[in-house]
């Protein structure tokens, strides 16, 4: 009895040890997220730095730290999982990117957008995986199959834009950051989607009959993410306007918006879907209508709320990805050659930069061969602008290499080893050497501020266009250039402004269908009178 007795007692000693143990590594790393934020805003204004490099250096630091005190045998506080990265913060980053996105500018330039994040991404993948193929078989670094092969295309297709969409400004450069902005969300979808359909498939034994299950999945994947997304969207808000909570609780408001976009993402990961592309257009679907059916205080709350949750995520993985770059169990298999190491993360990078650049540019030329104007066109500075913001690789690359080199965080083979390792030497460099020099280069190459104010003032403008950063944070759905489009009268004027004819016919279908329905812009609030009240009698 007193044997059994003491065996218990050790026992719950050990399990309390090891809680407190958890809670001094989440009492850290929360000090460190503070002290990220603080540095950010004091480096705000520099030249070279962005917070995104503060918290990766950060990390690299603390890395260091931990790693000499616990004497080489560990670099981080939290282990890192891309179930957590996947299922916890990656969610609010996609959703608060499509609830904040500029509509106007996004749609107008989808087809772009969509050449950009599904085509060139496709352009990339087949470029590194057999780049990737043809110099790694004759090199000494494990054994590889070609489904890792075409997994390391999908790693390091995934872009990073976090760097540079830091430094542009959608208000001064509305095309560019729209087009880097929206490519950035469209290429992370397709990598996840390329990703997830090679898991699916024998890719080992390449018929034509399997290339065109993978391009039917692939397409099935596109599509079905986003209606589901979309209904998502439209459910919270016809819910939100027949119910109407805000006469009760705003809380509740901003409740149901939250777990519902986190439903819509969460649905798709249960049914397999892409849930970044989900979650992405249920934000856009959200700030068109659902954001327009709650109160002033839960406009507010859930502005501020979302936009907290995804900056707070954002800084936690660069944060991460800075102390796992010096995980010494990743680093031993790899430590007898460092020679052939740099090799591997050399041709990689340069697969990234010759990837980038064979769709980049000649993607620019198509689409320039659609557009009229010379305002609306793709200059040759904005195409090394788009070719530079997508050379930076992130936490998306880092959770799909963890995803298919390792077991539960751990490597035990020599050739996985050697492709975690050079994702992180890729991550890092790219991040840290590119995005440092983001900002001098943008400056260099975008337009001085005398041509920007000549092309924003060839740019329709409403009277409503001056008030809405004060009163709806940019949600400019409202903000539309229906009383500036003429009626399209002919197919010639169809085909030769095909964005504004469509445009023109959502409108009327969206004001004669969707609002009445769904609610939205003009959607009268409980209290009479209240500034929103005022501001939807004044649009109607």
């Amino acid at each position: 009895m007193g044997f059994g007795l003491g065996y218990l007692l050790s026992k719950i000693d050990m399990v309390s040890t090891s809680d407190h143990a958890s809670v001094v590594s989440i009492n850290l790393f929360v000090a460190l997220l503070c002290t990220c934020i603080v540095l950010g805003h004091l480096l705000e204004e520099n030249r070279w730095m962005n917070e995104s490099i503060t918290a990766l250096l950060i990390g690299l630091c603390t890395g260091i730290v931990i790693l000499l005190t616990s004497g080489g045998t560990n670099s981080h506080l939290l282990v890192f999982s891309e179930d957590l990265f996947f299922i916890y913060l990656l969610p609010p980053i996609i959703f608060n990117a499509g609830f904040q996105v500029k509509k106007k500018q996004f749609f107008r330039n989808f087809m772009t957008i969509t050449l950009f994040g599904a085509i060139g991404t496709l352009i990339s993948f087949v470029i590194i995986s057999f780049g990737a193929m043809n110099f790694f078989k004759n090199m000494n670094i494990g054994s590889l199959e070609i489904a890792d092969y075409f997994a390391i295309g999908a790693i390091f297709s995934a872009t990073d834009s976090v760097c540079t969409l830091q430094v542009l400004n959608q208000d001064e450069t509305p095309l560019l950051y729209s087009l880097v902005f929206g490519e950035g969300v469209v290429n992370d979808a397709t990598s996840v989607v390329l990703f997830n359909a090679i898991q699916s498939f024998d890719v080992s034994h390449i018929k034509t009959s399997i290339v065109l299950q993978f391009v039917g999945n692939f397409l099935y994947l596109l599509l079905s993410s986003t209606v589901l997304g979309v209904v998502a969207g439209l459910l919270s808000a016809y819910i939100i306007k027949k119910l109407y909570f805000g006469r009760h609780s705003t809380d509740r408001e901003v409740a149901l918006m939250m777990l519902m976009a986190y439903l819509s993402y969460m649905l798709a990961e249960l049914f397999y879907l892409s849930a970044i592309l989900t979650v992405f257009f249920c934000g856009i679907v959200m700030s068109h209508y659902t954001w327009h059916n709650v109160t002033e205080s839960s406009r507010v709350t859930t502005k501020h709320a979302f936009a907290t949750l995804s900056f707070v995520c954002e800084i936690f993985i660069f944060l991460y990805v800075g102390m796992d770059a010096l995980d010494i169990e990743k680093w031993r298999f790899v430590s007898d050659s460092p020679g052939t190491s740099i090799v591997v993360s050399s041709i990689l990078m340069g697969l990234v930069l010759i990837g980038r650049a064979a769709f980049v540019f000649p993607l620019s030329f198509i689409s320039n061969l659609t557009r009229k104007t010379p305002y609306e066109k793709i200059g040759i500075k904005q195409q090394v602008t788009i070719w530079w913001a997508g050379l930076m690789r992130g936490a998306v690359s880092m959770a799909l290499a963890y995803n298919q080199f390792t077991r539960g965080g751990h490597t035990q083979l020599r050739g996985n080893a050697f492709m975690i390792t050079s994702t992180i030497t890729v991550v890092l460099f790219s991040t840290v050497v590119f995005g440092l020099l983001t900002k001098p280069l943008v400056r260099l190459l975008l337009p001085s501020p005398k041509q920007l104010s000549r092309a924003l003032s060839s740019e329709p403008t409403t009277p409503k266009s001056f008030i809405v950063p004060l009163l709806s944070n940019g949600q400019d759905s409202e903000v539309d250039l229906a009383p500036h489009v003429p009626r399209p009268s002919s197919l010639r004027m169809l085909l030769a402004a095909p964005t504004h004819s469509v445009h023109y016919y959502w409108r009327k279908f969206d004001n004669a269908f969707m609002r009445p329905v769904f609610g939205g812009r003009g959607f009268v609030p409980v209290i009479p009178g209240s500034p929103p009240y005022q501001s939807a009698q004044e649009l109607d």
